[in-house]
């Protein structure tokens, strides 16, 4: 396998994979779905009862949701993870942390969202309890709205976790991929290079003086609509499939970013598959 090209934007990852099988290339799509971890409320204390501010007011605390529907909610809220622990394994499973579960900075955050109304209570509204760089990652979800006289207390703890656990602790999504085309135009048997060209539905082709040309391959989804008889298509253009290179684009949702993902996931395939070889070597 090697990595020809890498493309990192904001929360969008674009990589190009070349003399690597469809396999491997499937295997590191799941285990960027499922195995790469990240920070996640799952713990939540929803105060009861009455709630006083400064000037003795007093709000309930009633919301026009459930508390189930404000606890799915926060849950899914992308919040930071300290991507540089997570590499060096420094950030643990609560489960497997030192403290036994308990809670210490290896292993949790702790929020808390005080809000009184009328108001739109948002994720930006979640208080870490130390660090600012730890307060969600996007501001403006809405969480619910409170009318007058209503008010929200609680307290919130985020663990690491895992997409295979649950949709919370998947940091990468819209996770795809694609052979690389290969296009070749046959210029005497074209016809109508405005007419092939413009019935692509991805722009692959432009014309230059009556000439087809390829000018974008990679956005090229197979669909060889420029192959087909009825523009002309027919013996001017052949589309094929390199099934030994590949586009491979996905997203976060920015509680890790992309290259931490790449890493972790390649890392933890080639740990996996090491595993499987010495199982296979001390079968045998």
């Amino acid at each position: 396998m090697k990595i020809d090209r890498m493309e990192i934007s904001g929360r969008k990852g674009v990589v190009v994979f070349s003399d690597v099988e469809p396999f491997m290339i499937n295997a590191f799509r799941r285990s960027l779905i499922a195995d790469v971890p990240k920070m996640a409320i799952d713990h939540i204390e929803i105060h009861l009862g009455a709630i006083s501010d400064e000037s003795g007011h007093t709000y309930e605390s009633t919301t026009p949701l459930f508390d189930e529907i404000i606890a799915h909610r926060l849950s899914l809220t992308p919040v930071p993870t300290d991507c540089d622990a997570l590499l060096k394994g420094h950030l643990k499973l609560k489960e497997e942390c030192s403290c036994d579960g308990t809670g210490c900075a290896n292993c949790q955050i702790m929020y808390s969202l005080n809000k009184r109304g009328p108001c739109t209570v948002y994720s930006g509204d979640l208080e870490p309890l130390g660090d600012e760089k730890l307060k969600p990652i996007d501001a403006k979800i809405p969480i619910v709205k409170l009318t007058e006289d209503e008010g929200i207390l609680i307290y919130a703890t985020a663990h690491l976790g895992n997409g295979k656990t649950h949709a919370r602790w998947q940091a990468v999504h819209a996770v795809g991929y694609k052979p690389i085309p290969e296009i070749t135009v046959n210029q005497e048997k074209v016809k109508d290079a405005d007419r092939i060209a413009a019935n692509c539905p991805r722009d692959v082709f432009t014309v230059n003086k009556k000439t087809l040309i390829v000018s974008d391959p990679e956005s090229c989804i197979l669909c060889r609509t420029c192959e087909n008889e009825d523009i002309g298509g027919i013996g001017a253009v052949k589309v094929n499939a390199d099934t030994t290179t590949f586009l491979f684009k996905f997203e976060t949702d920015g509680s890790v970013d992309p290259a931490t993902a790449v890493k972790y996931a390649l890392d933890y395939l080639i740990a996996k598959f090491g595993d499987f070889e010495t199982l296979l070597s001390e079968s045998k």
